[in-house]
């Protein structure tokens, strides 16, 4: 079907009735994932269009997250079923109290893997002293790492735990290695008499920083959630800290209510 290069009467820009195009036809299935798009040349004779329209388009579905550049190479159909974040289900202690990790809540089937793992000592700034009880420049042991999921980055979390809580032990030794064991660091504190029994989440929407942009492969205009979590126990003593920054695009938030 052609499609008159112009928006009058009201008509919607040319470049997105391309754009539409273009999605109904991976949705239909005729452009399926790994498949090359149309270029910019192909969409300018088709449409009888210039140039900046049809990469208007193609940029359309970039910042959609439906297509990836490649340089060099084109346009490519890049279809990702975003992974579905349950709220409090993935946090409950039947999970990682028989060895399960979070993440199998969250990733279901689909394979995951860790990277850029990274445990050292460090000192508690404003914010993280302030989530964790801690004076200003209390001790604290830092986890920083990133999940992909099918080979996409997804989202980089930093976990803080005070020195205090870490009393030489096997479970303490474990805490600080890269693997932390069956059920992570929330079934080690348990065994240091620290178990969680209440989370406390605030999470916001906001623009990536350019690092952020980097090292999750964020589209332009790709905004990310931001999670703050507080683990604490039945003393409502705080014993981890974690921020979390997700590719708002990869993700649905599921949460379940009792009315």
């Amino acid at each position: 079907m052609n499609v008159v290069p112009t928006s009058e009467n009201g008509s919607p820009p040319v470049y997105r009735e391309i754009a539409e195009e273009l999605r109904g036809q991976i949705r239909s299935g005729r452009y399926a994932d790994g498949d090359r798009l149309p270029g910019e040349n192909t969409l300018m004779e088709r449409h009888g269009v210039a140039r900046a329209t049809a990469r208007q388009a193609l940029s359309v579905l970039i910042n959609e997250g439906l297509a990836v550049a490649v340089r060099g190479s084109g346009i490519y159909v890049r279809l990702f079923r975003p992974v579905r974040r349950h709220g409090a289900r993935r946090l409950s202690k039947e999970l990682w109290g028989q060895g399960r990790a979070i993440w199998q809540t969250d990733g279901e089937e689909r394979g995951y893997e860790v990277d850029g793992l990274c445990v050292d000592e460090t000192v508690a700034d404003g914010h993280v002293a302030r989530a964790l009880g801690l004076t200003e420049g209390g001790g604290v042991l830092r986890r920083s790492r990133r999940y992909l999921v099918e080979g996409r980055p997804v989202q980089r979390a930093v976990s803080y735990l005070p020195l205090t809580v870490l009393v030489d032990s096997a479970a303490a030794r474990r805490v600080r290695e890269h693997d932390s064991g069956p059920g992570g660091i929330y079934a080690r504190l348990a065994e240091l008499g620290q178990a969680p029994a209440h989370f406390t989440e605030e999470i916001r929407v906001r623009m990536p920083t350019p690092e952020e942009s980097q090292e999750l492969r964020l589209a332009p205009g790709t905004p990310v959630l931001e999670v703050a979590r507080t683990a604490l126990t039945s003393e409502h003593r705080p014993v981890e800290f974690n921020e979390i920054t997700m590719d708002g695009s990869a993700y649905v938030l599921q949460y379940d209510f009792d009315a």
